[in-house]
């Protein structure tokens, strides 16, 4: 049980990054279920100081990949190269051959772009020429979107979205942390150095050991429900709420949502999921699952929202529409 190292690893990440304490379980809970992480906020909430030393404490290879709108997919995965020594092309490599990948506002790159990165998420490898690479491993991709300025970017299309595990929304911070955020980053003297506290095998046999976390099949309906209920809200009693969902969330949702709540089960030091782990996890598995009409935006009415009146309405016992 590595629970006390991943203690550590939170620790040394906050010798650097004050706050954002939300931000940093859900990456971790990415990284042992081998699951992307889509972070939303405004710039300046850490969230490339936060992966780079996420990085660091794991021991990681990491590469940030500044995504605009002129990037080539060979900018990412890499190309081949003619080599007038040897008179022949050679493979160069893309930074996307890296453990960890920060794709900073990757709403800003074209569809070819997004496409290219697709496959590497799914598929855990990239063509480049007539030949397949595998790509490292552990591999994560992190990436960012800026949810003010919309201007001259390429929405992420619902495919692609769905493919990240969680969609994770970075609030500002508190006060006391900005008051401490600034004294740091006003300190020349501040030193950001941390230690290297996990090594790849453990990552892998963590990876192993949640996979070993129990779930009870009464809490495998609770998560079918939940899923269900995004999809066909009027089966539950949920009219208004019907009114808004123009589709539900897929059965990834469901995955992950499984899968989340055995990682924050885990992280816990427990051997067995509880109610609470799911509906820990549940805002940031199914908010960029669920696509709302015209109607929800004309109410002001949130994905968010919409969440957590399923969690009060949906209760753990419910299996009337289970079949």
């Amino acid at each position: 049980m590595y629970q006390d190292k991943i203690q550590e690893v939170i620790q040394e990440v906050k010798k650097v990054v004050v706050g954002q304490d939300r931000m940093v379980n859900r990456l971790l809970v990415g990284l042992f279920t081998n699951g992307h992480i889509l972070l939303e906020g405004v710039p300046g909430l850490a969230k490339t100081l936060t992966v780079n030393t996420l990085a660091k404490v794991l021991h990681l290879d990491f590469k940030r990949i500044q995504f605009t709108p002129d990037l080539l997919p060979s900018d990412l995965i890499g190309t081949m190269i003619y080599n007038q020594l040897n008179a022949n092309f050679e493979v160069k490599k893309g930074p996307i051959f890296s453990n960890i990948i920060l794709a900073d506002e990757v709403n800003r790159s074209p569809a070819k772009v997004q496409s290219a990165l697709l496959e590497a998420m799914q598929e855990k490898q990239v063509t480049i020429g007539e030949t397949t690479y595998l790509l490292d491993k552990p591999f994560l991709v992190l990436a960012t979107q800026n949810p003010v300025d919309q201007e001259g970017t390429y929405p992420l299309p619902e495919a692609q979205v769905d493919r990240f595990m969680m969609k994770v929304n970075i609030d500002y911070p508190s006060k006391n942390e900005e008051m401490e955020v600034m004294r740091r980053m006003t300190n020349a003297f501040f030193a950001s150095d941390v230690n290297a506290i996990l090594s790849k095998e453990e990552i892998f046999d963590i990876r192993k050991e949640i996979n070993n976390v129990k779930i009870a099949e009464p809490l495998e309906r609770y998560i079918i429900e939940l899923v269900f209920s995004t999809r066909f809200p009027q089966n539950y009693g949920m009219k208004e709420e019907a009114s808004y969902i123009q589709f539900g969330a897929s059965p990834r949702a469901s995955i992950n949502l499984n899968l989340a709540a055995r990682a924050v089960a885990y992280m816990e030091g427990r051997e067995y999921v509880l109610p609470e782990d799911i509906k820990e996890v549940a805002l940031d598995v199914l908010n960029h699952r669920i696509l709302l009409n015209y109607e929800a935006e004309a109410d002001n009415v949130s994905t968010r929202d919409l969440i957590h009146r399923i969690l009060d309405k949906i209760p753990l016992n419910k299996s009337a529409a289970f079949n």
